[in-house]
């Protein structure tokens, strides 16, 4: 069944993506992918080389949204405490109270992740989860919504430690931005639009119009022969003669959310295979371990065209306002 989606959602979306485009130029795809995991509810995770932009993208993901964020730099002497905070003992009580640390935010920017020990990386795990934290037995909830949104450095750069399978899952998405063109890399020389400009970005969403866009997406139909094709790709994911470790359900399910995000961002009211296709390296390469020390994203690519998408034989009725 058909729903509506108010024209004015749609037109904020789309005023999102100008503005984020604003500040990063020519990566108008991974910009659509980090606004599309935001607004899928997922956290996102920013892989590349320094001064690619992974943090000038996080700073204006923040400033679009209109929401409350914090960012912490993330070192090897950052401690768990530092991030959710601790109990302190209160002379004038007698009594040990509660004070909150930066992840009491809706949107937790955690620059350079894998430069901090395993130790505080772990600080994250529940909260990334559950949405909650856990002091001294006592449990706090956080903020709704609730986003972490990290950058991290190659794990080829010196300083930097894994993260682990059991983190990297709960990240919807990992997005690598990359060298800039040519003709994008010559107007960033002569002084053009780049970090400097982050000051001028317009708030464009709030979190009211982000609840109604995340209240929709689960209206976004999605076909029985749509999830066979879904079941099959995730099925290759597992095959013992291709990776060590395949998508987990948690990952599945990201998988078919994000879908319907990105259908719904192109204004339909159904999933079709493009739309799986478009988000499946950005959900897939960074939870898949392949064999002969292959790329997660290779490998990703690689199943993505090895599968066929049988039955694309759906609409193209767009949503109408």
């Amino acid at each position: 069944m058909l729903f509506t989606v108010a024209t004015q959602l749609l037109q904020q979306i789309e005023a999102s993506l100008t503005e984020l485009n604003k500040i990063i130029l020519g990566k108008e795809q991974q910009v659509r992918l980090a606004l599309t995991c935001v607004l899928a509810s997922g956290h996102l995770l920013l892989e590349d080389l320094p001064g690619m932009g992974k943090t000038t993208l996080a700073h204006a993901l923040s400033k679009v949204l209109g929401l409350e964020y914090k960012r912490i730099q993330f070192t090897s002497d950052l401690l768990p405490a530092d991030l959710i905070g601790a109990s302190v003992f209160d002379a004038t009580t007698s009594s040990f109270s509660f004070h909150r640390g930066p992840i009491f935010s809706s949107i937790f920017l955690a620059d350079e992740l894998n430069r901090a020990t395993p130790k505080a990386q772990s600080a994250l795990l529940e909260a990334m989860e559950e949405g909650q934290v856990s002091v001294d037995g006592e449990t706090h909830a956080l903020p709704q919504p609730f986003f972490v949104i990290a950058t991290q450095n190659p794990q080829s750069q010196s300083g930097t430690f894994p993260l682990p399978e059991s983190q990297l899952d709960r990240f919807m998405f990992r997005l690598s931005l990359g060298y800039p063109d040519p003709s994008v890399e010559r107007a960033l020389l002569k002084g053009g639009q780049g970090r400097s400009a982050l000051s001028q970005v317009q708030r464009v969403l709030n979190a009211e119009s982000l609840l109604q866009i995340q209240r929709l997406i689960p209206k976004v139909r999605v076909s029985d022969t749509l999830l066979d094709y879904v079941q099959r790709l995730i099925a290759q994911t597992r095959q013992d003669d291709l990776c060590h470790l395949g998508l987990s359900p948690r990952g599945a399910i990201a998988l078919v959310t994000s879908a319907q995000c990105w259908a719904l961002l192109q204004g339909r009211s159904h999933v079709m295979p493009e739309d799986v296709q478009a988000v499946f390296v950005a959900v897939v390469g960074h939870r898949i371990v392949g064999k002969k020390e292959t790329q997660g994203d290779q490998l990703a690519r690689h199943i993505l065209h090895s599968v066929d998408a049988v039955g694309n034989r759906l609409s193209s009725t767009h949503v109408t306002a």
